[in-house]
């Protein structure tokens, strides 16, 4: 983990307690984050010469806004994108197994703390814990006990308690029409439901929730002075507006309070959060007697002389003043601040061994590990005596504990070596963010050795019931003593598999383990944790992370990780390893298809904003057009006016003034690679290119995106985006057309002479008052691709009416339309376009049942509605012509998946409705094999129709052609008649 993300994680942690509340003040904002880490943000160490700056430059982690006052207050970033819980993980054997999903385990673990002591009165804090693989971060939470006891005297005579009297200068609020004793009788009733309290300031939302009117504003003002009502509270924290409400104490008969401790001090840097959601405890903390121990005490000191300490033992002394300071911060202390604060409270230095064997920790705290591939990060919670009482461990458990402890010293993994080749196989597993997708290397000595090793240990860990094998004796024995960050062998919850595994987290009865090879969490019994033997520590763990080359500032954005999510999952990739360090830099390829597919590239894309598209409608003319380039085959490329482009040309305009005045080569492209976005000049002016190939380290070709021209450069031309203008040209799809002439005739295969591209480029390159109409726009033919006899592709039947018709999409692009429909769900539910009025055999837009498809107008009816044709699924449907819309540029660029087709191998004929039900039953709503027959090719890519075979293969014994089963049932037809 680099200190960059980990910073961002910690930061996190930080405002996460604040997200719907005031916030942490800037000026706060560093000794919030070093009362956790013990650090403060170091960022001048990355690349900033102020907070302020550092903060502006991670808006996904903080966003920052001005109260009031004027202060700058610093709030946590929420997106709904980064809430989910599902999980993917690659597990497989070979290329074709899927893995399984995983979710991620979130557990709600409280610690109880000591009491805090705050203006005389006992409260009790709880830490609430969020654990999963990948995040750890912890809320303090303000839980207010029942009421305790006071010393108001009661009436000796009645036994109740002395009615209540209002100092002397209360005078009840003015302008008050409201009735006092009924509001007072409602916060009553309020205050029994929330006994917990809560903030003074969500009483008006409570009260109008209840009773449905508004709380008198007066009423606010007179709180204080119905002590008999309420108490009112101000906490420590820095805002002086912020007041707690609870209950008013109950007078009873004890005349005096049992003393408590007066040196217990909370730390200044925590912040509470009451919550109306949780419950006081059942049996709270007894209050100490006049003899008991102060709770920062963990043993009372000895009269007699102390043994000397040794590296192996902590000295009671030392234990001591561990312990005190681990009250102090009762939400968890880093180890490694552990020294710099020992230092700073007792003003000598922490013996070393300490830190080398947190281990001697243990007896009075819990130690874990939140970050599996990170050992030396633990942290350190102080247990309660109740907890030490409970928690007395037997000396077997102890000899145990020691054992694991002088293993995990003495026996190491070699670490994972990056493949020697440019372009290895990879297998991706989950990615929170892009600078750490965990992945696997396919190949000899990775995958295959892994594989070679898991069996091997199936082999070596069998039941103990099955003598035949030969075996160590303990192999088969769960581990009796399971500590954080120890190796293990673990059978998986389907006992199909036992896998290597790291211990994170030691719960009651289960246990939660990070999967060394595969990259993801689990939480499983222990009973199905084994000793890890020492000949499986000979393979280097083989999950790893990389970091996405390109990326680097939207790595958690939701639009890039769930592009990415859908591109890799459960395939096998390319890496292309820029730099080889720690976490390796890359770009990744799928190249499962006809052209290579740059993924890195793709998600960057995914930014992009549809509505600053250059606008495509059919049958539309367009003014003021710009021919920026016309291609040999005569093919050219046009700007259209749009507010894309507007908006592009008033940004690099912005860019270009930026970069007169930052004279300087920090902008200088240092690592190019394929796919990569930056800036070049074209006539003078910089523009947006794409790197499209490389030739060495000084020369490559680049496309210019916005003009449809190609040209091969020197690397010293090229300029990184600066900053500012990062994410506005990002969110600009490029603004170049590719268009050709309508209604010409071209004699050979789809060339033009030299001559006559040379006078198209002299009539029409350059002009910007050109005007054009757009009368078609086509894209690949899903045939082309199918276009073999013999050829077999896989298919999904999505309508079956007999063997004369029905509708197959390719199996391979499936996952493509979907990601296309849902980008259309999100472009068109938020576009306010006027309906149109659609006309036949037109490419729209409709809305059927809350999707949005592709379709094709068949007929425009007198009632409104109008027919039309889905394109990819290839269903007549019904709609009403208020919801067509045009269908852009960005829509059309996936193949329509919908292709007609009939049954090879039986008679033309006319189906008998028993024959088509028996036929839908076969095929319809299934993934099939289809083998190619024929084409009838046809002018619109809807109209061609397929001959092809049908074969079902899911049964392992035989493979089912369905042309076979109609020919029988057509047979016995016959007989019949």
């Amino acid at each position: 983990m680099t200190d960059v993300e980990l910073m961002k994680r910690m930061l996190r942690a930080v405002l996460a307690a604040n997200k719907s509340g005031p916030g942490v003040s800037l000026s706060r904002l560093q000794s919030e984050y070093k009362a956790l880490t013990g650090e403060q943000i170091p960022h001048k160490q990355m690349g900033h010469a102020s907070l302020d700056t550092l903060l502006h430059s991670i808006p996904s982690v903080v966003h920052m806004e001005r109260n009031c006052t004027g202060e700058m207050v610093c709030f946590a970033s929420v997106s709904s994108e980064t809430a989910h819980v599902a999980k993917l993980v690659a597990r497989q054997r070979t290329s074709k197994k899927t893995g399984r999903p995983q979710m991620v385990n979130c557990q709600i673990r409280v610690k109880p703390a000591a009491p805090l002591i705050l203006n005389g009165k006992v409260f009790y804090t709880c830490i609430i814990s969020y654990k999963s693989c990948l995040t750890n971060f912890t809320l303090n939470v303000l839980l207010f006990p029942p009421p305790a006891p006071t010393n108001i005297k009661e009436n000796a005579v009645s036994g109740k308690p002395k009615p209540h009297h209002y100092p002397k200068d209360y005078n009840p609020s003015p302008g008050g029409n409201y009735n006092p004793q009924q509001v007072q009788g409602r916060i009553r009733e309020v205050l029994n439901k929330y006994s917990n309290g809560f903030w003074v300031s969500k009483l008006p939302q409570l009260y109008r929730e209840l009773y449905k009117q508004d709380l008198p504003s007066e009423a606010i003002k007179d709180l204080e002075h119905w002590t008999h009502i309420c108490t009112v509270e101000k906490p420590c924290s820095s805002n002086p507006n912020e007041l707690l409400l609870y209950p008013a104490k109950e007078p009873t008969q004890t005349q005096t309070p049992s003393p408590v401790p007066t040196r217990v001090q909370y730390p200044t840097s925590t912040t509470f959060t009451p919550s109306m959601d949780i419950k006081p405890q059942s049996k709270p903390p007894t209050t100490p007697s006049t003899t008991t121990m102060s709770p920062l005490a963990l043993t009372s000191p000895s009269s007699s002389p102390r043994p000397p300490a040794s590296p192996s033992t902590l000295s009671p002394d030392l234990r001591q003043k561990l312990g005190e300071l681990l009250v102090k911060y009762s939400n968890g202390l880093w180890a490694h601040a552990l020294p710099k604060l020992y230092l700073d409270t007792y003003k000598t230095k922490l013996p070393e061994h300490v830190l080398e064997n947190l281990l001697l920790l243990s007896d009075f705290c819990t130690i874990e590990y939140p970050m599996p591939d990170n050992p030396k990060r633990a942290i350190l919670y102080k247990r309660t005596r109740e907890e030490n009482h409970n928690r007395r461990e037997s000396v077997e458990e102890r000899r145990a504990r020691e054992e694991v402890g002088r293993r995990l010293s003495t026996q190491t993994v070699p670490p994972l070596l990056i493949p020697q080749e440019e372009y290895p196989s990879v297998l991706v597993g989950e990615a929170a963010n892009t600078n750490g997708v965990i992945l696997r290397y396919i190949g000899e000595g990775y995958s295959q050795a892994q594989e070679a090793l898991e069996d091997k240990m199936i082999e070596f860990y069998c039941c103990q019931d099955n003598n035949t094998r030969t075996r160590d004796k303990k192999s088969g024995t769960p581990l009796a003593s399971l500590t954080s960050g120890q190796l293990a062998a673990v059978r998986t919850e389907e006992d199909e598999e036992i896998l290597r595994a790291q211990v994170t987290e030691v719960m009651a009865d289960k246990v939660k383990v990070y999967y060394v090879d595969h990259g993801f969490s689990e939480v499983i019994s222990k009973a199905k944790v084994f000793e890890l033997h020492e000949k499986f520590f000979n393979l280097p763990f083989q999950a790893t992370k990389c970091q996405l080359a390109g990326l680097e500032p939207f790595c958690q954005e939701p639009a890039v990780l769930k592009k990415f999510e859908s591109m890799t999952s459960g395939k096998i990739l390319l890496a292309e390893i820029l730099e080889r360090g720690q976490t390796p830099l890359v770009v990744l390829y799928d190249t499962s298809q006809d052209d290579d597919v740059n993924i890195n590239a793709a998600c960057i894309k995914a930014l992009q904003d549809k509505t600053l598209a250059s606008p495509l409608q059919v049958n539309s003319a367009y003014m003021n057009v710009a021919v920026r380039s016309v291609c040999s085959d005569g093919t050219f490329y046009c700007q259209l006016p749009s507010r894309g482009l507007a908006k592009l040309t008033e940004i690099l305009e912005k860019a270009e003034a930026y970069f007169h005045s930052q004279e300087t080569s920090e902008f200088l492209v240092s690592r190019p690679f394929c796919g990569k976005g930056c800036l070049a000049r074209y006539k003078g002016k910089w523009s947006r290119v794409e790197i499209t190939n490389l030739h060495g380290s000084c020369v490559l070709d680049i496309l210019f995106i916005d003009l449809g021209v190609q040209a091969s450069v020197e690397v010293i031309e090229l300029r990184e985006v600066p900053p500012p203008f990062l994410w506005d040209l990002i969110a600009i799809p490029p603004q170049a057309v590719k268009c050709c002439l309508a209604d010409l005739t071209v004699s050979g295969v789809g060339s033009w002479t030299p001559d006559a591209v040379q006078w198209f480029r002299d009539a029409v390159l350059n002009s910007t008052d050109c005007s054009c109409s757009i009368c078609n726009y086509m894209v690949q033919t899903l045939s082309k691709s199918v276009s073999a006899a013999g050829h077999n592709m896989d298919i999904y039947v999505s309508v079956a009416c007999h063997p004369g018709h029905f509708v197959v999409q390719p199996w391979r692009d499936m996952y493509k339309l979907v990601v296309l429909m849902e980008e259309m769900i999100l472009y068109y539910n938020k576009t306010e376009e006027k309906p149109l009025k659609g006309e036949n055999n037109q490419i729209y837009a409709a809305k059927v049942e809350n999707n949005w498809h592709r379709v094709l107008v068949k007929g425009v009816l007198t009632n409104g509605l109008v027919s039309v044709y889905e394109l990819d699924y290839g269903k007549h449907e019904l709609v009403s012509g208020t919801q067509l819309r045009p269908l852009i540029q960005e829509f059309r660029l996936l193949p329509f998946q919908g292709i007609t087709a009939q049954l090879a191998g039986v008679k033309l004929r006319q189906w008998s409705e028993e024959a088509s039900i028996l036929f839908r039953n076969h095929v319809e709503k299934k993934p099939l094999v289809a083998q190619l027959e024929a084409v009838q090719d046809a002018h619109h890519p809807w109209d061609r129709k397929l001959t092809v075979f049908l074969v079902d293969t899911s049964q392992e014994e035989r493979d089912i052609w369905v042309h076979n089963i109609m020919a029988e049932f057509a047979d016995e037809l016959t007989k019949e008649v």
